[in-house]
């Protein structure tokens, strides 16, 4: 019986300890600055992109660039050519112009052959947490599958996505990704932005059980003196 008060007490201390929500702050889906539009279909040049352009009758003017951060690449005879916000056609479009002032029926090819202005990072209960790659529209549940999918210790009703307004100051937005799975509320899968952060917190449970492993199996002893001295002789 005493054994029975004891763990009662233990498990009631420890769910009033991670009781709340994981964020007291973060705005519902919903709010201003919560639903992005989806990315476009087709891609656009970033800072830091790696180009290969090339020129089937003129391969020696074959090139390898990085989109610079004032978002234009070097090339022989054309120069400064503007690239970041260009779709690959564009920019092939543009360059074919150029090179038509030096070069008769120039042929180019525009390769995006690295991406990196394009990335989100995801981060706690995933299987694969790190920086990923945004390459077309991506909305949290994919994000969270490209991350190796919820631990079953995943507090899968509370994703917290970490997000930068237009003066780069962060936000959060929490989010029911369990409603989302299952059907009942699709909205709260929204879709995600460059350089968002995703966090998928623990469940209350793990942080439970975290907490009957740190403070109970590590310190029994302790924590039977002090159960004891509270039930009886408070």
């Amino acid at each position: 019986m005493k054994a029975r008060t004891l763990l009662l007490f233990a498990l009631s201390f420890a769910l009033y300890c991670c009781g709340g929500t994981f964020s007291q702050n973060a705005r519902p889906v919903g709010a201003p600055g919560t639903v992005a539009p989806p990315l476009e279909t087709e891609y656009r040049i970033q800072v830091g992109d790696k180009l290969t352009v090339k020129l089937f009758y003129n391969p020696d003017l074959n090139q390898e660039v990085t989109v610079r951060p004032d978002g234009k690449i070097s090339l022989s005879l054309v120069h400064e050519v503007e690239a970041v916000g260009l779709t690959p056609m564009e920019l092939t479009d543009r360059l074919t112009e150029g090179y038509g002032n030096h070069l008769q029926q120039p042929e180019v090819t525009v390769i995006v052959a690295g991406f990196a202005g394009q990335k989100f990072f995801i981060g706690g209960e995933v299987g694969a947490p790190g920086v990923k790659e945004l390459v077309g529209p991506t909305t949290v549940l994919q994000a969270i599958a490209m991350g190796g999918g919820f631990k079953e210790t995943s507090r899968t009703n509370e994703v917290v996505i970490v997000r930068r307004d237009e003066n780069k100051n962060p936000y959060l937005i929490s989010l029911d990704a369990e409603k989302a799975m299952k059907g009942i509320a699709l909205s709260q899968d929204i879709y995600l932005k460059p350089y968002d952060m995703v966090i998928v917190p623990r469940s209350r449970i793990a942080d439970v059980n975290l907490w009957v492993a740190q403070y109970i199996r590590n310190n029994v002893g302790m924590f039977s003196d002090f159960a004891t001295y509270y039930l009886w002789f408070k």
